[in-house]
C-alpha cells in the first residue's frame, strides 16, 4: 500500500485508500474539470471536499500541495517516476491525466497541439473573463456604480462565445473528437446560468454553443463529475 504520510495535506484530509488518486476540490467550473476527467478516464480516485473558505484553501496543509491556494489539486500515489506526486492547476491536471491514460489528447501530434491550443484558450480567456463577468454582474462587483468594468467583461464574454460559435460550425466538439479541451471549456459555459447572465450576454444567439453544452451535459461521466465532491 502506498505511503502518503510525507504529504502534509493527508493529515487534514486523510485518505481512505492511499493507493488511488486523491482529489482535493470543490464543484466550481475549475474544480469539476478534474472530477469530470477522472470519471471519464475511469481512474480510481478518492474525492476530498476543500471549500473555498480561507480555513481550507489557506490552511498550511492545503498550501503544502498548492501554494497558490486554489482548487483543484491532486495527489497521485503512482506518479510518472514511480513515486507519489502532487499536482495543482486544473489545466496541468487535465494534461497529466490525459497522458497517464492515453485518453482525450488526440491521436496524432497535430491533434494534440490543436487540443492544447484550445485548452490554453480556455485557461487564458474564457476562465478569467467569465469569472470577472460573474464578479461584476452577480457578486460583490455588481454594487460598483461605474458601468465600465461590467460592460468590459460582458463584451469580452460575448466575443469569446462568438469565437466558440464559429469553431463549432460542422463540429460536435471543439477538436476532432471529445477531449480535455471540452472538459475545460464547457463547465465555464454552464456557469453563465448561475451568474444569471445568459440574457445579458445574448446566450440564445449562439445556437451551436447551446447545443454543444447540452451534448456535454448529457455525458454520464460529466453528470457525476459535476457533483463530485458534493457541496454538502
Amino acid at each position: 500500500m502506498s505511503d502518503l504520510t510525507a504529504f502534509p495535506i493527508t493529515r487534514r484530509w486523510p485518505p481512505v485508500n492511499p493507493d488511488v488518486i486523491q482529489l482535493y476540490s470543490f464543484p466550481t467550473p475549475n474544480g469539476v474539470k478534474a472530477s469530470i476527467m477522472l470519471e471519464e478516464t475511469g481512474l480510481a480516485y478518492e474525492a476530498h471536499k476543500v471549500t473555498l473558505s480561507d480555513a481550507d484553501v489557506k490552511s498550511a496543509e492545503f498550501l503544502s500541495l498548492n501554494p497558490n491556494n486554489k482548487i483543484p489539486a491532486i495527489l497521485d500515489p503512482h506518479g510518472p517516476d514511480g513515486a507519489p506526486m502532487g499536482l495543482f492547476e486544473s489545466g496541468a491536471i487535465l494534461i497529466y491525466l490525459a497522458e497517464k491514460t492515453g485518453l482525450f489528447l488526440g491521436d496524432s501530434a497535430t491533434g494534440r497541439m490543436q487540443i492544447l491550443q484550445w485548452l490554453m484558450w480556455q485557461m487564458g480567456g474564457v476562465g478569467p473573463m467569465f469569472g470577472q463577468l460573474g464578479f461584476f454582474h452577480a457578486f460583490a462587483g455588481a454594487e460598483i456604480e461605474d458601468p465600465r468594468p461590467r460592460d468590459r467583461y460582458i463584451a469580452e464574454t460575448r466575443r469569446l462565445l462568438a469565437v466558440l460559435e464559429t469553431r463549432l460550425q460542422g463540429r460536435d466538439w471543439v477538436c476532432d473528437s471529445y477531449s480535455i479541451a471540452d472538459i475545460a471549456i464547457a463547465p465555464w459555459l454552464r456557469v453563465l446560468e448561475r451568474y444569471e447572465a445568459r440574457e445579458t450576454v445574448g446566450w440564445a444567439g449562439f445556437p451551436r454553443v447551446v447545443a454543444y453544452l447540452d451534448r456535454f451535459l448529457d455525458r454520464p461521466a460529466v453528470q457525476k463529475g459535476l457533483v463530485t465532491p458534493p457541496r454538502d
